[in-house]
């Protein structure tokens, strides 16, 4: 094992686990109905974004490939948040309980975020440009056969909660 493949797989670890960290903030503090909001949010998203005919408009053509990933996340993200307050809108009253009850939970949902992000940081966002993923984990989530599967373990989560 060299240093570059170590380094890789620290990288993707770090990923992983701020992102898990951060949905499980998230939730701790803002409840368990926004982080389901968010996540069907996520989902929203990631129908629009796949079909948005319009990133030409807003990345150049002549963008290194670094900054034109840079852009696409950002696009992204500006769909995810949209539409989580859109979810936020149409689904019911939050959940009322402490930062900690429920916590099972609301950590079960915080794996089903993560799940989303893996997946789309491998499949739909360009995280590729900005991390070089050759570790284990990217041939876990970046696997074309399992992207589907990836995908519905997350509402199986969503239904379980």
């Amino acid at each position: 094992m060299d240093t570059g493949y170590l380094i890789s797989l620290l990288q993707e670890l770090a990923f992983l686990f701020i992102s898990f960290g951060a949905l499980l903030s998230y939730a701790i503090f803002r409840g368990r109905q926004a982080l389901i909001n968010l996540i069907t949010g996520l989902y929203f998203a990631l129908l629009v974004s796949l079909v948005f005919p319009y990133y030409a408009y807003f990345i150049p053509a002549n963008s290194s490939d670094y900054s034109s990933a840079v852009g696409k996340i950002v696009i992204f993200a500006i769909f995810a948040l949209i539409a989580t307050v859109l979810m936020t809108r149409l689904m019911p009253e939050e959940f009322r309980e402490k930062k900690f009850e429920s916590f099972p939970k609301k950590a079960l949902l915080a794996v089903a975020g993560t799940i989303l992000i893996m997946v789309f940081s491998f499949h739909v966002l360009p995280v590729a440009e900005l991390i070089t993923p050759t570790s284990p984990i990217s041939y876990l989530f970046a696997a074309k056969d399992t992207f589907f599967w990836w995908l519905l373990a997350p509402m199986i989560l969503l239904y379980l909660n």
